[in-house]
């Protein structure tokens, strides 16, 4: 459709009936629009005229170790760069790489793309992953983590905490987050959209911070995925779903408090040397033949404590182990043989007052008497 047919149709609908608040009447800015030649949208002038009126340029620093890998890929990442008419140097001898903006570079953010290239270049991201951040959705985010932990075993524990056995801790985040991560040294590179980098720098300073395990920011963000799936839910507040996580406090070895001592500006008494005991005990004037007769003597005396000492261990091997005998007082003895006195004599007054007993008992009262029969008498 040409440009004469579009500017027809137009004079034709601005003919027909208005309606009251349509604003349908081309603007003056856009009549001298169409009068250069000038489209609504295009922003990028011709490329025969310089677009940007500055150079722009970064550089920054890569590893020693980097430098064969860079020299491999570096006419790649030229060619690529090329295409955005960015320019890129790599400095073998300072170890450093730069990019910079050209007179036919048309977009101006292209220029920040390529620093953010050279930096995830730097931290050993592969040459075709980095590549990918000069498209327009794709956001990077270089994370330092070395710092936030001062105990090197502490920080390596927790770094291999995100990683997991055989990167499947760091593989399941990928998938959630839909980013791509990579930890090297001190720092964790992560690549993706504006959410998921967010999840992603969440996730790590929790685990090295020690503030939540991994496993447990995955569980959040698995739950969070299914909620977000479902369209009854998908407006409403999720708190209610998600689990809360307690932290429980490990016991940790109670530490003494060292007691202050009192301050004194004078330095504390020197300990005397080996020198000195010997001046003291005289032993420093003695020839060498009595000093050796000395150590001989006192080795012989420690020879004989110490075998003293092991038959002692070995003697008491073949005594017999004391027997546990009850020892009683004489007061308790004598008290239960008052007892037991006591005891015989009650019971035998009790057998005495059951014998007069029976003594007086009639016991003709308790037998009954045989009836008397009376005879039949002979009606013969």
């Amino acid at each position: 459709m040409d440009a004469d047919e579009a500017n027809d149709d137009s004079k034709m609908i601005y003919k027909g009936k208005r309606h009251k608040g349509k604003h349908d009447k081309p603007k003056p800015w856009e009549e001298e629009d169409e009068k250069r030649g000038v489209k609504k949208w295009d922003v990028c002038p011709p490329p025969e005229q310089e677009c940007l009126l500055e150079v722009s340029s970064f550089s920054t620093l890569f590893p020693q170790y980097r430098e064969k890998y860079l020299q491999s890929v570096w006419p790649d990442v030229k060619n690529i760069l090329k295409q955005h008419a960015i320019t890129c140097e790599l400095d073998l001898v300072k170890g450093s790489m730069m990019v910079s903006t050209t007179r036919h570079t048309k977009d101006p953010y292209i220029i920040v793309k390529a620093r953010d290239l050279i930096k995830l270049l730097s931290r050993s991201v592969p040459a075709p992953q980095a590549v990918k951040i000069l498209n327009d959705e794709m956001q990077c985010d270089v994370i330092k983590i070395g710092g936030l932990v001062r105990n090197k075993d502490k920080f390596q524990k927790r770094r291999q905490r995100l990683i997991g056995p055989n990167s499947s801790t760091l593989r399941a985040l990928e998938i959630l987050t839909e980013c791509y991560i990579l930890v090297q040294g001190n720092s964790v590179s992560a690549m993706g959209s504006f959410k998921g980098l967010k999840q992603v720098r969440r996730v790590v300073e929790d685990c090295i911070l020690n503030k939540m395990h991994p496993l447990y920011n995955i569980k959040v963000l698995m739950m969070k995925k299914d909620l977000a799936s479902n369209p009854e839910l998908a407006n409403e507040n999720w708190d209610r779903f998600l689990p809360k996580f307690k932290k429980k406090n490990v016991k940790q070895k109670k530490v003494t408090p060292k007691e202050k001592k009192e301050y004194t500006p004078f330095p504390p008494p020197q300990p005397p040397s080996k020198v000195d005991l010997q001046l003291d005990t005289g032993e420093y004037f003695l020839s060498d033949k009595k000093k050796s007769a000395k150590k001989w003597q006192e080795r012989l005396e420690k020879q004989a404590e110490k075998t003293a000492e092991n038959k002692r261990k070995r003697e008491e091997a073949f005594k017999a182990p004391e027997e546990t005998r009850v020892q009683n007082d004489d007061k308790n003895s004598k008290d239960d043989i008052a007892a037991i006195a006591a005891s015989l004599k009650s019971k035998a007054k009790e057998f005495g007052n059951r014998k007069s007993a029976t003594e007086e008992v009639d016991a003709e009262k308790y037998i009954a008497a045989p009836s008397s029969k009376k005879k039949r008498k002979n009606k013969n």
